[in-house]
């Protein structure tokens, strides 16, 4: 067992000295008290992947529930080479939440919110596009921009904590079944992350 751990460390080091590894944190969410850090290595002279998780603290703020964690991985695709200039991304990832539900560009408004929240866990799959610069050898900015498709499973709570034992879709429902479930095409994620190479590794 010991052989094997040290096998697999000795591994680890050699692909951290073989490739270019990067790790960031999102400058915006952080102002809002929304931790998403990254870690972003470069696997082809035009190619990265890059894995982060997002994680909001915040249980409730002016009686929203706003308490949720992501976790997903991402492909990228430089125009010009990795890691510099726009790029493309897909991604997938997974979710569970205490959230009131956002809608975007309902009513008039940007943002709107249920009035009711919900608890459960869900699955993204999604595109995004960005743009990664380098201002020292080894600090970096990177803007980005993301939507996803995502698919969730839950339970619905109305404000005062009682469960939602008919929620919307089960009008046909011969005996009352709390665990929903929706699907929609939102935005994933958006921000500017600040990001420290770890390892320069060679070039590719």
């Amino acid at each position: 067992m010991k052989r094997l751990i040290t096998v697999i460390f000795a591994a680890a080091v050699a692909c951290c000295a073989e490739a270019q590894i990067y790790a960031k944190l999102n400058g915006l969410y952080a102002l809002v008290g929304v931790i998403n850090p990254q870690v972003e290595a470069v696997i082809a002279p035009h190619s990265t992947l890059s894995v982060e998780a997002t994680f909001s603290p915040w249980k409730s703020i002016e009686g929203r529930h706003l308490f949720f964690g992501m976790f997903s991985g991402e492909y990228r695709y430089y125009i010009k080479g990795a890691p510099n200039g726009f790029y493309g991304a897909f991604n997938a990832g997974m979710m569970g939440f205490d959230i009131n539900k956002p809608y975007f560009f309902r009513n008039g408004k940007l943002l709107n919110f249920n009035k009711n929240y919900g608890k459960g866990f869900g699955l993204t799959v999604g595109v995004g596009i960005g743009y990664h610069h380098h201002f020292t050898e080894r600090w970096s900015l990177d803007a980005f921009i993301a939507f996803a498709y995502m698919r969730s499973w839950y339970n619905g709570y109305k404000p005062n904590g009682e469960i939602v034992m008919n929620p919307q879709g089960h009008e046909d429902y011969i005996y009352p079944d709390p665990f929903n479930g929706s699907s929609e095409i939102n935005p994933l994620k958006a921000g500017i992350s600040i990001g420290y190479c770890l390892f320069k590794g060679k070039q590719r």
